[in-house]
């Protein structure tokens, strides 16, 4: 007698606005989460294929814990698929060299850099993290049990319930917006009023600092800096932005770096609106 569960139903994976409706060992959009035996399941839960000790400055974090080093650590895929993504080779594949951490490994690493090297916690960034919840949740949870901070840098488009799982836990998050328009997160097939969400709710939980990456013809809309940055003013002035300079990559290898006098324009327009701390990246 066999009482091994299988199931032939679809389900409908609930963690980002995609929710990808998915047969029995089907994989969705972002390709780490699978419908196994009728349940979604993060495929890449402890799979690290990036770790390293970075400044808190890379994340980009300006006003949360400043000259720290923290500890930042990716996996694979992505539910967007951005054709100027920076870190495509972890981000748009499930084909990846990863090593295998369970949370009580990375908390000790974490640990033993804090003792060497100052560490203050662990960042879960360079694909997006929030596609593996799971992990982030377990490993924050004993994190905090030894005074570790917990970061994300996220393009903020997970479901509302899976970010309140997570958000009491979390420190810091530097969010994307890609631009501030419905047809531009089209374009990407993303959801701009998933990102707006999740500013929103990040807020009322954590330091938060927003990065909005400039491509030339694409986002590069001094109107639209405005609304975003007089919506970010309506949230609260104070919140860092960080507007950053593109350069050829991934599906754009043509595309030329964004003027620096475009960037200068943007940063005073966004200034305008009444934000007290705006950056260029990139520059």
């Amino acid at each position: 007698m066999n009482d091994t569960k299988t199931t032939t139903e679809k389900i409908t994976c609930p963690v980002c606005f995609r929710h990808c409706v998915l047969d029995e060992g089907q994989i969705g959009n972002c390709l780490a989460r699978q419908n196994q035996n009728g349940e979604s399941v993060s495929l890449d839960y402890g799979k690290i294929s990036s770790i390293a000790l970075d400044p808190i400055e890379k994340k980009p974090l300006y006003h949360f814990r400043p000259g720290s080093p923290i500890l930042s650590v990716g996996s694979f895929g992505c539910n967007l698929h951005c054709p100027f993504c920076q870190n495509h080779g972890i981000s748009q594949t499930d084909d990846v060299p990863c090593r295998e951490l369970s949370p009580d490994q990375l908390v000790s690493i974490a640990l033993d850099l804090k003792e060497q090297h100052g560490n203050i916690g662990i960042a879960f960034t360079y694909n997006e993290p929030l596609i593996n919840y799971e992990y982030i949740l377990d490993c924050a949870v004993l994190a905090k049990s030894h005074s570790l901070a917990i970061v994300l840098v996220s393009n903020g488009t997970a479901e509302p319930e899976i970010l309140r799982l997570l958000l009491p836990y979390v420190d810091a998050m530097n969010i994307d917006v890609k631009g501030f328009s419905t047809a531009i997160y089209q374009r990407l097939g993303g959801s701009f009023a998933s990102v707006k969400e999740t500013v929103e709710l990040a807020h009322n939980y954590c330091h938060i600092e927003i990065t909005s990456l400039i491509v030339s013809g694409f986002n590069d809309s001094v109107e639209d800096m405005a609304g975003q940055a007089a919506w970010l003013a309506s949230l609260d002035p104070m919140i860092p932005l960080h507007i950053t300079r593109a350069f050829p990559n991934f599906r754009m290898p043509q595309l030329m770096p964004t003027p620096v006098s475009l960037m200068k324009d943007l940063q005073h327009t966004a200034k305008s609106q009444g934000i007290k701390h705006v950056y260029l990246g990139n520059v």
